[in-house]
């Protein structure tokens, strides 16, 4: 049985799909106006292990991300570089694709992206109007909180509480200080479409709205994203949707905890913040991805350097045996022994644990431990048979590449065409020990980075560097 912890209900609950064996998922996808920061892509790598994992349970999953791509940072990102602000986004929206690509995150069924959606956007703002839960103030539209009765329901904000430390608005107009923008009045020089109320652009939180229940219906399975976003996002998501449907928008609330970076909270102020790319430039996608797995989804997360070197290092073991069975499947060996090892008990706890709310840190050591037996049979047993490796080859790919993408089994093996390459390689892995005996580890890192851009990616054990070649 596999449970999901819910944030509407706060406790765990079993997974129980409204059309099995399909599930609808939507999760909130960036807001293009920069390249999105190591944060995001922790909700965006735990989205796709969740989305791959129900795969790996045999679920068809339909998984949709949106882009915003109208928003306030937007537009004034194009101020600054003084061009549209259609520009910016699809600038971004580009580098979105090529990073997350780069992180192994599977491609969504459907990137709705808000400026694609203004009529139905619209549709649902004058449904709101009409059954009072909207109001127009000069053009702009806004969501009067205090007519939902449940308000507050998914962050547990009491609406009374709220209203007792809301700051004024500068808009004094609206009837109460926590109502929220549905369509904004477009000022001078920014997009804008039509609308019943004059020339304007969408907020933040309608878009969601209109297009998860666009692409995935009024009532769906989960609905994932960052804890940041529980209030006001998700809740103000509740109450338009609800308001307007007259019926439960989602199921499954999921959300990922905080990330800390060195156990600092990231942020621009301390500059401590990182972008995706700027990581991928130092570590492989797979250690990132390990990196997250070894904490709950769920829970802080303190991001560090010395936690992606001990996730390469992890990540060593696991490519140093997928060698092994590679080179033992060429050898083919059809007479040899099959040794006793229980590979269902394997199989039973990863499952197990990823049944428990995506227990990450638990599948990812039943891996590990995987990994040591197996290597303990091998070094134990001469003559096996290729049978048996085979079948952990099997393993592997369903779990470590499959669900949690931290793997991939065929390309572990570095083999390169003549000596030339290889003993070149060799020779920057010498000049990189080299300067970072001397401390120089400006040059040290430009060279990995240098052979990772050319698909060479160097792992650094304890006694000595090895590589793999990726592409």
């Amino acid at each position: 049985m596999m449970q999901i912890y819910n944030t509407l209900t706060r406790r765990k609950e079993e997974f129980i799909p409204i059309n099995p064996p399909n599930v609808k998922m939507y999760v909130c996808g960036p807001t293009v106006y920069d390249y999105f920061h190591i944060g995001n892509a922790r909700s965006f790598i735990m989205s796709d292990i969740i989305r791959r994992y129900l795969e790996y349970k045999g679920f068809n999953v339909k998984f949709v991300m949106n882009l915003t791509d109208v928003d306030d940072k937007i537009i004034k990102k194009s101020i600054e570089e003084k061009r549209e602000s259609s520009l910016v986004a699809n600038d971004y929206i580009k580098a979105f694709m090529e990073d997350i690509a780069k992180l192994k995150i599977k491609e969504a069924t459907v990137y709705p992206k808000a400026t694609e959606h203004i009529q139905e956007i619209i549709s649902l703002i004058k449904n709101l109007e009409r059954k009072k839960y909207a109001y127009n103030i000069e053009g702009n539209v806004f969501y009067n909180v205090s007519k939902f009765k449940n308000y507050g329901k998914l962050s547990g904000k009491k609406l009374e509480e709220l209203e007792a430390g809301a700051r004024i608005e500068v808009n004094e107009k609206k009837k109460n200080p926590l109502d929220f923008s549905l369509w904004k009045k477009a000022k001078e020089g920014e997009p804008y479409w039509e609308s019943p109320w004059g020339k304007g652009r969408p907020g933040w939180h309608i878009e969601c709205s209109a297009m998860s229940c666009k692409h995935l219906g009024e009532t769906f399975d989960i609905h994932a994203g960052g804890n940041d976003l529980i209030f006001p996002h998700h809740e103000n998501e509740i109450a338009q949707s609800e308001a307007a449907n007259e019926k439960k928008f989602v199921n499954y609330w999921i959300h990922f905890g905080f990330l800390n970076i060195n156990n600092e909270k990231m942020s621009k102020s301390l500059g401590n913040y990182f972008t995706a790319r700027e990581i991928l430039k130092l570590f492989s996608a797979e250690a990132i991805r390990l990196s997250f797995v070894q904490t709950h989804y769920a829970g802080p997360l303190n991001f560090s350097n010395e936690l992606l070197s001990s996730a390469e290092k992890g990540l060593e073991k696991l490519n140093n045996l997928a060698d092994k069975i590679e080179q033992q499947i060429k050898l083919n060996d059809i007479n040899g022994i099959i040794p006793e090892f229980n590979l269902k008990k394997f199989k039973d706890d990863f499952d197990s644990a990823m049944d428990d709310d995506f227990n990450t840190p638990q599948a990812s050591a039943v891996i590990f431990d995987f990994v040591r037996e197996v290597n303990k049979v091998i070094a134990e047993n001469d003559n096996i048979n290729v049978k048996f490796f085979i079948e952990i080859k099997e393993f592997l790919k369903q779990t470590a590449e499959n669900v949690l993408g931290i793997l991939e089994v065929e390309k572990s093996s570095p083999h390169l065409n003549g000596t030339l390459e290889n003993n070149l390689i060799e020779l920057l892995i010498k000049l990189r020990a080299d300067a970072k005996k001397e401390k120089n580890f400006v040059l040290s890192d430009k060279i990995r980075e240098e052979l990772k851009s050319l698909g060479v990616i160097l792992q650094d054990g304890k006694e000595k560097t090895t590589y793999k070649i990726s592409k």
